[in-house]
């Protein structure tokens, strides 16, 4: 049995009932993947490269994590928080640094890592176009790492992009935290959240992982179900 190992942040966690409706994505990612693949997701919300490893999150990945194995390395939304010191990373310095950190630990133990870029959110300026976005020197400082460290990398951020602009700003909402109130009643309250997912948007996000692993092929391609464009 192949096991995920997934380090992440909100967008990717596994949640329960205290959190519904919103999902993640490393927590309907199973859903494409064929028998003998398993994911173990260590994403939490709030944390960034940084924070993460200094949580010791990192430390438990490596003390689980074994030969033919897989590490899907995806941040970015907290290390661009540059008044938290605690998860604020710089994108072309210790933001690559602490990437080649969890890359180096899938290696070290012959597993195999994965670099994603971080989610966009949804960030428009007109109903089919969206802004520059906020993570643009991570995405940039992600595929630096990628290059210089021989790593396949899936491009979620110009993926997600793309298949925002194309549904346009009212039926993207149905993706993300993004409800009138009373729709929920573990979620009363209306939520007008750009950034976290509900079911819909996880799947949909994770369909665009899964394409891209389809692309990079080899070991990577093979975990995803076949029909994946």
């Amino acid at each position: 049995m192949n096991k995920i190992y997934w380090a992440g942040d909100s967008t990717v966690q596994t949640n329960d009932y205290t959190t519904y409706p919103q999902n993640g994505i490393g927590q309907v990612f199973p859903f494409f993947l064929k028998e003998g693949y398993t994911v173990e997701n260590h994403a939490r919300n709030g944390r960034s490269t940084k924070s993460f490893m200094d949580e010791g999150r990192l430390a438990v990945i490596e003390e689980r994590i074994g030969e033919g194995d897989f590490l899907f390395i995806q941040f970015g939304h907290n290390d661009e928080k540059i008044m938290d010191p605690a998860r604020y990373t710089e994108p072309f310095g210790s933001y690559k640094e602490n990437l080649k950190t969890f890359i180096k630990a899938a290696r070290d133990r012959k597993a195999y890592p994965l670099l994603i870029t971080p989610l966009e959110r949804r960030c428009y300026v007109e109903e089919h176009k969206l802004g520059p976005g906020e993570h643009g020197d991570y995405v940039a400082g992600m595929k630096q790492v990628a290059e210089e460290c021989d790593v396949p990398l899936v491009d979620l951020n110009a993926m997600s992009r793309a298949a925002l602009e194309e549904a346009g700003e009212v039926e993207s909402r149905k993706w993300h935290m993004f409800f009138e109130a009373g729709v929920y009643p573990q979620h009363p309250e209306e939520s007008r959240d750009n950034t976290h997912l509900r079911y819909e948007g996880a799947v949909k996000y994770s369909s665009c992982i899964a394409e891209g692993l389809k692309k990079i092929g080899g070991i990577y391609g093979d975990m995803v179900l076949d029909g994946i464009v």
